[in-house]
């Protein structure tokens, strides 16, 4: 392996590179399958250091194949491009309200540099195989319609980035991948992965019932506010029914609930989102989620439309990779040494549907402050969240791809994936895919739930 003096005086070569791209797409946020001013800025950078790119075209996002000219397996690097929307953020963008308050400016910056860390000379050298950097769009699921839209234009199939990403062959070959993300906190600059993260559908569902004055002829109508309280208690009731192992989370909300106080509300909208730990209880659970709501709806005499979208595969976790990461963070930060995290994550990434289909690690790095998805959120050190974030990427790159390619070999050698391949995986996808009358109220009086 090359000495670690070298890997960090690479990286430092194109500091102010990074840092250029941190504060630009820190300025110019986006949200996802919107980045195209990123995007153009990004690609103009990687051209100029002489890379040849696969652009995504008509969405926002490409990738790039570096070959050291010795057989070995395919890494995959990631960095994601698009930003949240929260217009009460004190830099958030004037007319859009997008600002990047989960780091992924940080993720976006960091690429370019390990992009051109490893155009310096020698940099290849002692490693086997080929690596892919790959610049993504739309990890945060935000705007639904407008995404609905470019799915019923045919432009996208799926909602998350890397899901379309893979629908397109964009990651064909590749054979194990991984991303650091930012995140924050003082007690040293790295964090491991999680063992995993939980999957997840979301969901949209219109209760439709029948506008009545709600004083003296309530009895004319069709109440779809109580239709969809009905539903809520009997989603509630399903609780007990869900495996603890299975992580199973559901959290509706009622977007719309009626227009004015003395008419029978008639059309009611709940949003929610169905979360676990595996595809299996997945789909299970979203089944018995659509049946309460359809119970409910034919228990009032309401209508009811569910509109169902593929969110994220759950994620797993390789633990090999998660160990060398923290092998590559101790060598950086050795005053903060690192242990792979051994809990389970309720939360989402579409780094997982990237997972069922290859090895995958999903660690981070340190730098920000402020919550998550909050309106404090910010940047406290760009040194620690993109210089170090380039560093160990390149470390860790070295100990996958060094020694003839020994430990990735392994690793892939030793997964077995959740789906043997690309179409299998996509099939579940798309059994999560529902628009749908979920009510059917017949001739003969008998109601069919569908």
């Amino acid at each position: 392996m090359k000495p670690l003096e070298n890997l960090i005086k690479n990286a430092e070569k194109h500091r102010q590179l990074v840092f250029d791209a941190h504060d630009y797409i820190w300025e110019h946020a986006e949200s996802g399958f919107r980045e195209w001013e990123t995007c153009a800025y990004l690609e103009a950078r990687y051209e100029a250091l002489g890379y040849t790119l696969t652009k995504a075209g008509n969405i926002p996002g490409f990738y790039t194949d570096l070959d050291t000219g010795r057989p070995g397996p395919k890494v995959l690097i990631l960095g994601e491009m698009d930003s949240l929307i929260i217009p009460s953020h004190p830099e958030a963008r004037t007319g859009t309200g997008c600002v990047h308050a989960c780091g992924h400016h940080c993720q976006s910056a960091a690429l370019l540099g390990v992009a051109a860390a490893l155009k310096e000379p020698g940099a290849l050298d002692g490693l086997c195989g080929s690596i892919r950097l790959m610049a993504v769009p739309a990890e945060e699921v935000v705007e639904f319609e407008f995404r609905e839209e470019l799915r019923k234009q045919g432009i996208i199939r799926y909602f998350g980035g890397k899901q379309e990403f893979l629908s397109r062959g964009y990651m064909k070959g590749c054979d194990l991948a991984f991303m650091v993300h930012t995140s924050y906190g003082e007690d040293g600059d790295f964090e491991p992965a999680n063992r995993g993260d939980n999957g997840c559908v979301f969901k949209n569902a219109a209760f439709l019932g029948k506008s009545a004055h709600a004083g003296f002829s309530p009895h004319k109508g069709v109440n779809a506010l109580y239709a969809a309280n009905l539903a809520m208690n009997a989603i509630n009731a399903l609780r007990e029914t869900f495996r603890e192992e299975d992580y199973i989370r559901t959290h509706p909300i009622i977007t719309a609930g009626g227009s004015i106080v003395n008419a029978i509300p008639s059309y009611v909208t709940v949003e929610n989102q169905v979360r676990a730990a595996n595809m299996e209880s997945l789909i299970s659970a979203n089944e018995k989620i659509n049946r309460a709501m359809a119970g409910a709806a034919a228990a009032m005499g309401a209508g009811l439309h569910i509109t169902d979208r593929t969110g994220y595969a759950p994620m797993y976790t390789n633990g090999r990779m998660n160990q060398l990461f923290c092998q590559a963070a101790g060598m950086l930060d050795p005053a903060h040494p690192i242990q792979p995290n051994p809990d389970w994550s309720t939360g989402c990434t579409d780094m997982g549907d990237l997972s069922c289909l290859m090895p995958v690690i999903h660690p981070y790095c340190r730098g920000a402050a402020g919550p998550a998805h909050s309106d404090d959120y910010r940047i406290k050190s760009v040194d620690r969240a993109c210089m170090n974030s380039v560093k160990v990427q390149l470390l860790l790159l070295e100990l996958l791809l060094g020694n003839d390619a020994a430990e990735a070999r392994s690793i892939v050698e030793n997964y077995t994936p959740v789906y043997h391949c690309l179409e299998d995986y996509l099939a579940d996808l798309d059994r999560l895919m529902i628009d749908k009358d979920a009510v059917e109220y017949r001739e003969d009086g008998t109601i069919l739930l569908k």
